[in-house]
């Protein structure tokens, strides 16, 4: 089918899949990191319909109706070099890298994810723009009127610090982020709920910060968030900071956005 292409992000965690058709999002879908015999085996797919059965979640097959093309161009972003290697070796693979992300005032080291969910957000929502990634780690990527670079943050996400205390400590327990939908007491009677309570208030009131100071520095500025746990650190937000949380733009699919922008400009030829 003419049109067709996939996205890649490869995160720390999973790789992140959208299935475009044109300019179209058609579907974005999550699964863990694949061997390298797996990825040799995609290598062998002869038609799209045999790709997105192989790389499809468990429990949900993507599909595209009416077409028998062969396996489409695959435009790949990750942050993880050795998967990176590994996924070149899949045919008519483009590797999107900083220097192509038109974002003015980079720095070398900037991440290409933090870039495109940005430029994505920017060129989406327009600019200023400020993109929360709540993933593995929890980043804050700025950018003023005229597209430059204003600079941002990295701290680690939810998950990480909730492990890193279950890990290196010889008396507290693990928590898991997801066992928990509503706020904790902020002053605990147990160690469990002391580790959430501390934990969640201080990234909320971080968060909180972050968005203050960026509001002071560009009044109309705009937010957008994006991340496994957008969805719960917005919930919290609503609950502690309703005047934080309703500058929030939600939207998962940032760095696919941004691919976008960079890729297909105004022709899916560009990708061919």
């Amino acid at each position: 089918m003419e049109g067709v292409w996939l996205a890649l992000e490869i995160g720390n965690s999973r790789l992140h899949w959208a299935l475009f058709i044109g300019k179209k999002l058609y579907s974005a879908w999550d699964r863990d990191h694949l061997t390298e015999s797996v990825i040799q085996q995609l290598a062998k797919c002869q038609t799209l319909d045999h790709l997105l059965l192989a790389i499809s979640p468990p429990h949900q097959k993507i599909r595209v109706e009416n077409t028998s093309s062969s396996p489409p161009p695959l435009l790949l972003a990750s942050v993880v070099p050795s998967q990176t290697a590994i996924w070149q070796t899949y045919p008519n693979t483009r590797v999107i890298t900083l220097e192509q992300v038109p974002l003015k005032n980079v720095y070398p080291t900037l991440g290409i994810d933090r870039a495109l969910a940005l430029w994505g957000a920017g060129k989406t929502w327009d600019f200023p723009m400020l993109v929360i990634d709540a993933g593995t780690a929890l980043t804050f990527t700025a950018a003023d009127a005229n597209q430059c670079l204003v600079g941002g943050a990295i701290l680690p996400g939810l998950g990480l610090q909730f492990a890193s205390l279950g890990q290196h400590t010889g008396q507290l327990p693990f928590v898991e982020t997801g066992k928990f939908a509503s706020l904790p007491l902020r002053f605990a009677l147990n160690t469990t709920e002391a580790i959430q309570s501390g934990v969640i208030y201080t990234v909320l009131a971080g968060i909180k910060d972050f968005i203050e100071a960026w509001l002071q520095l560009f009044p109309d500025g705009k937010i957008a968030i994006k991340g496994g746990d957008r969805t719960l650190l917005l919930k919290y937000l609503q609950a502690l900071y309703p005047e934080i949380a309703e500058h929030l733009i939600v939207e998962p699919n940032l760095i696919f956005l941004g691919m976008r922008e960079i890729v297909i400009g105004n022709s899916v030829d560009r990708i061919k």
